[in-house]
């Protein structure tokens, strides 16, 4: 991930780069020292200089759509996103299911196939893997998680059964790898790369950043890069076979219930209540980690100690006064 968390992650996913002001006002407003968010396309003065995909695929004459992303019923801040939105398509809101925006998606989606008008590029937000915490009476993590992945699932074996699936490619990313540090590094995220011509049951070990999924996208539909982060990014070649496979995905059933809910009521459930879970990234980052791990893997769990590097770099000069 090319991103640290959410407020710089949404612009890196979509514009391949975040600009200064972001880089240096999100950590005040993360930490809880002052300011607002300002991301998203809320504010002009974090709009990425060289533009965002949706701004190349105009510039390009490209169709393009946007369904939640930088978006909500309709809405948006962005000036080439406005005529270019599902409007009932919902944004962040925790208290929707994902299967929920996957059903409005396939309706749009199938009203524009009938007519032979689906764009050539699509967002498309599925985001309650954020979860809810330990609040009681709301849907488990693990329930939401599962909600996430079924989302994804039904939009894939529904594309795949669709008449341009030979012609389409799914890139799922994560805008950022906050919430919690991964084993080997805290930028760590999957990436899933979903397409006839991709490899099946495979895993690519290249190294890979967000602005390669963006990279990749560019050359696909002759794009030409919006910083020198995606110019310069590794495409995912690997990923990719010449020899297509066009059978049709199908969906794994939930094996966790997406009704089931928090029951216990203890320090973390009322700890959750104290976070801020209207906007995504309101929450304080340690402490809603180790609530949804106690949530998770029970009360009496260890949250595992972030990795952390550290880099000694002895330089040695001469004297000024040696001959």
């Amino acid at each position: 991930m090319d991103a640290e968390v959410s407020a710089d992650g949404h612009n890196w996913s979509t514009s391949a780069y975040a600009n200064d002001y972001v880089e240096k006002t999100w950590p005040t407003s993360y930490g809880g020292r002052g300011g607002t968010y300002d991301y998203e396309g809320s504010k002009a003065i974090a709009w990425s200089k060289g533009g965002f995909l949706w701004d190349k695929c105009k510039e390009a004459g490209l169709s393009y759509r946007s369904y939640g992303i930088f978006a909500d019923y309709g809405q948006t801040y962005m000036p080439n996103l406005k005529g270019h939105l599902c409007a009932k398509f919902p944004g962040y809101n925790l208290s929707i299911q994902d299967i929920f925006r996957f059903e409005r998606w396939k309706a749009d989606f199938d009203s524009l196939l009938s007519i032979n008008q689906v764009p050539r590029m699509n967002f498309v937000r599925f985001g309650n893997d954020h979860t809810a915490g330990a609040r009681v009476g709301v849907p488990s993590p693990a329930a939401m998680v599962a909600d996430n992945d079924l989302a994804v699932g039904r939009f894939v074996e529904h594309l795949s059964k669709s008449k341009i699936w030979k012609e389409a490619v799914v890139f799922v990313l994560e805008d950022d790898a906050q919430n919690g540090p991964d084993h080997v590094d805290a930028h760590r995220s999957p990436c899933l790369v979903i397409s006839p011509y991709t490899k099946r049951k495979h895993i690519e070990h290249s190294m890979y950043s967000t602005s390669s999924v963006l990279r990749t996208m560019e050359l696909i539909l002759g794009l030409t890069p919006m910083s020198q982060y995606d110019a310069g990014a590794k495409p995912m070649y690997a990923c990719f076979t010449r020899t297509p496979d066009s059978s049709p995905y199908r969906a794994k059933t939930n094996q966790i219930s997406l009704t089931a809910r928090n029951t216990i009521d203890d320090y973390w459930s009322k700890l959750s209540y104290q976070f801020n879970l209207e906007k995504e990234d309101r929450a304080p980052d340690m402490a809603f980690t180790e609530v949804i791990w106690k949530a998770v893997r029970g009360r009496n769990a260890v949250v595992p100690a972030p990795r952390r590097s550290a880099f000694v770099i002895p330089i040695e000069v001469e004297d000024e006064d040696e001959e």
